[in-house]
């Protein structure tokens, strides 16, 4: 019996997308396509934090893991993943900061919400951004370091490793690339890790070595869109979703503070 229970266990550990030990007053983060890193300090107060534990219970896809269970990335795994990319490729402090905590204020279901409120421009989580922030004890977090939280979280334009305009490459847009395109089967980690090996940084903005690799990246970009965002299923499980949603709020069974927690 113990060895059937050991074996599950190792099969567990080896096939979760993303897996946190806290060791002592270190933080080991394995991450399913970037690997092991050693966190300690600010960093791992803001990941322990309730703001960040909370995108445990978000998916990333809104409605898509109703529809299809290997549509099942959290906003946990890519707020960790953006903050991994940024400090491999030699991001400040304050901008891992800001890459680990960009989309805190995603509610529950992430973008359906903007379906419900018929919100075309699906930023009602930057809207409430500040609001949840500054209802969280992340600026206490950041103060006890020494940092003031406006000046880190308020204004990502900053931030040249973590956000740019399409078609640009950033972490956000790469890591969710590629965390989706590897979790749903349609690239291969060997793939990931030779686009990676590819990437340049010059004045604080990430490029491509190589025409081939930019090609790559495109391709797969197409493959996010075409078949994951706009995939039927995916289509049908927001809008389904949403009217639900919709519904419930009418009647008050549920209001946009229920939201604010997990899906």
């Amino acid at each position: 019996m113990f060895r059937g229970f050991l074996r599950t266990l190792i099969e567990w550990i080896t096939e979760a997308s993303e897996l946190v030990i806290q060791g002592g007053s270190i933080l080991i983060v394995t991450d399913t396509i970037y690997g092991e890193y050693s966190i300690d300090g600010l960093l791992e107060e803001l990941i322990t934090s309730n703001p960040v534990q909370r995108l445990k219970g978000v998916y990333q896809g809104g409605a898509s893991y109703l529809v299809n269970e290997k549509w099942s990335v959290t906003r946990y795994e890519h707020s960790i993943g953006v903050m991994l990319l940024i400090k491999k490729f030699g991001g400040s402090l304050e901008e891992q900061i800001a890459g680990l905590l960009h989309d805190v204020s995603h509610t529950a279901f992430s973008h359906v919400i903007d379906f419900v409120l018929e919100n075309n421009d699906e930023d009602y989580h930057e809207k409430i951004y500040r609001s949840m922030i500054t209802d969280s004890e992340i600026p206490s977090i950041l103060r006890r370091y020494g940092y003031d939280y406006k000046k880190i979280l308020l204004n990502d334009s900053k931030w040249k490793l973590l956000e740019q305009p399409a078609p640009e490459l950033c972490a956000d847009r790469v890591d969710y690339t590629l965390r989706d395109m590897y979790h749903y089967g349609s690239i291969t980690l060997e793939e990931v890790i030779n686009f990676i090996d590819n990437i340049i940084i010059i004045d604080g903005t990430m490029y491509l070595k190589n025409i081939e690799t930019a090609e790559w990246f495109v391709k797969t970009y197409y493959k996010e869109v075409i078949d994951f965002f706009m995939n039927p299923l995916n289509v049908y499980g927001y809008d389904f979703l949403a009217k639900t949603l919709k519904l419930a709020l009418d009647k008050n069974i549920i209001n946009l503070n229920t939201l604010r927690g997990t899906d």
